[in-house]
């Protein structure tokens, strides 16, 4: 276990410099009016004030590759990437950030951290809104005090930190106040803490310790504390599934520029069930936009994404899908085989589905942020113009999402463990009854057909027995009527 560290002099002059470096770096570059995005009522809307929804994918790889000194990205991040991505109509891109790595402390390796990992990600943010997409920066991995936030104590945290959190996102939000295509998303999935805490910040306890959480109520204080007036998601408690309680807890935002973040994943989350959709998720989604900024199908197919997706659509709902990420097993779930876009089976099908839906993109997409980067503005792209198919809406099961602590499973292709969840069919004993006749049918019908078998031989060997009995000629001693 790691002993839990003090903040003293010397981590306190370290964490000071680091900020100051940060802050004294110049802002990346405004975009045109024409490639942002901002809330109006309870929808988005871009420059031109026409209504548009977040609809993309998640690129995992910037959390945790810089603390690994593997670089920057897991996989491409080049033009040609990001060309593949537009293939499906994607005009939203979530990218997952490391607060040692933007920092630049804690042991983070220097020739990805600091100004070598914002300018990357800056570089990155450029790339996408070239191609006529927004970027969702978050805040992935992160540890309190002097602990590195690196695969081993850096992910799956419960919350943000206050240790370095307000410090990353004042730095992250001056960094990009000015590009309003980037949306700021404060904290993964928080989990195993009180709505109170997610809200005001707690002292929490775990493996590494006890320490002091920083809640959405700080970091949001600090992003506009740089003046940023950017569109912030804070996800729900609840690792990011508790989207009912959502309305209940949000902070004041005196930009009045902040969407509820929700995680949903099938069959594992609770509120991936159908049937709770409507009561549950639909009266957030009356007041405040609702970008399901994670949702994933860990059976490979596309079946539950086939209710969800439309059922989003109508509702006018924002989704990134997890993960564009070319991983080996297609069940963490990873959209594409290869970052040429070549979907697997769940891809497949959110691909299919975005290719359908026209009319939610930026009227067009201008100059490019970054810095000093020179890139040429790129021409926007032409939405798919046929309609979204209906699709069925039968009902089925439920989950928590999918967290930061199980992407070095995920990469390697080992089994994922989630956190336990009452399952959604103890709300509906008829489909349970007939879920635990259909299964205990399932186990039987082996040994049913082994039984039957042997009886139907059982049966021959003793007919043929009889017949060859009776074919055989009666002896003398037999045919002698017994004695008594």
């Amino acid at each position: 276990m790691t002993r839990p560290l003090q903040p003293g002099i010397l981590l306190a002059a370290i964490f000071l410099s680091a900020a100051a470096s940060v802050a004294s770096e110049a802002p990346i570059a405004a975009q045109a009016a024409s490639l942002s995005v901002r809330i109006a009522g309870n929808h988005f809307v871009d420059g031109a004030g026409r209504t548009v929804r977040l609809l993309g994918v998640n690129r995992s790889g910037t959390e945790y590759e810089c603390m690994a000194n593997n670089g920057f990205f897991d996989g491409p991040g080049d033009a040609a990437s990001v060309a593949a991505m537009a293939s499906w109509n994607i005009d939203a891109v979530r990218v997952p950030l490391n607060e040692d790595c933007w920092l630049g402390i804690n042991g983070a390796p220097a020739a990805y951290s600091g100004a070598n990992y914002r300018n990357a990600i800056a570089g990155y943010v450029s790339r996408l809104h070239a191609a006529g997409m927004y970027a969702i920066v978050d805040l992935h991995w992160n540890a309190q005090g002097s602990l590195p936030a690196d695969g081993k104590t850096g992910q799956g945290r419960k919350m943000a930190d206050l240790d370095h959190s307000p410090a990353y996102w004042s730095s992250v939000a001056s960094f990009f106040k000015n590009d309003h295509g980037v949306v700021f998303d404060l904290f993964n999935e928080p989990h195993d803490i009180s709505w109170d805490c997610w809200l005001n910040g707690c002292t929490t306890s775990d493996g590494t310790g006890t320490w002091q959480t920083a809640g959405m109520q700080t970091l949001l204080n600090a992003v506009r504390a740089t003046g940023a007036t950017n569109v912030v998601t804070l996800s729900a408690n609840g690792w990011g599934g508790d989207i009912p309680q959502w309305l209940n807890y949000r902070p004041h935002d005196p930009a009045g520029q902040i969407a509820a973040g929700w995680h949903v994943y099938f069959p594992e989350t609770f509120y991936s069930d159908p049937s709770r959709w409507a009561s549950s998720v639909l009266p957030v989604a009356a007041q405040v936009p609702i970008a399901t900024t994670e949702l994933g199908e860990h059976d490979c197919a596309d079946g539950w994404m086939n209710q969800f997706l439309p059922w989003a659509d109508q509702h006018g709902l924002s989704y990134t899908a997890w993960t564009w990420n070319a991983w080996p097993d297609c069940s963490n779930p990873v959209l594409i085989t290869k970052y040429d876009g070549s979907a697997t089976g769940y891809g497949a099908g959110y691909r299919d589905h975005l290719r359908a839906l026209s009319g939610f993109k930026p009227v067009a997409t201008q100059a490019v942020s970054g810095p000093a980067s020179g890139r040429s503005a790129a021409p926007a792209r032409t939405p798919a113009s046929a309609a979204a198919s209906a699709h069925s809406a039968a009902a089925s099961a439920r989950p928590v999402g999918t967290t930061a602590a199980t992407i070095a499973q995920r990469r390697s292709g080992t089994t994922v463990s989630f956190a336990a969840q009452a399952s959604a069919m103890a709300s509906n004993p008829g489909r349970a009854l007939l879920i635990w006749v259909g299964s205990i049918a399932l186990l039987a019908a082996p040994l049913g057909f082994t039984a039957t078998r042997w009886s139907v031989r059982r049966r021959r060997r003793r007919r043929a027995a009889t017949e060859a009995t009776a074919a055989e000629p009666l002896s003398p001693v037999a045919a002698k009527p017994s004695q008594t």
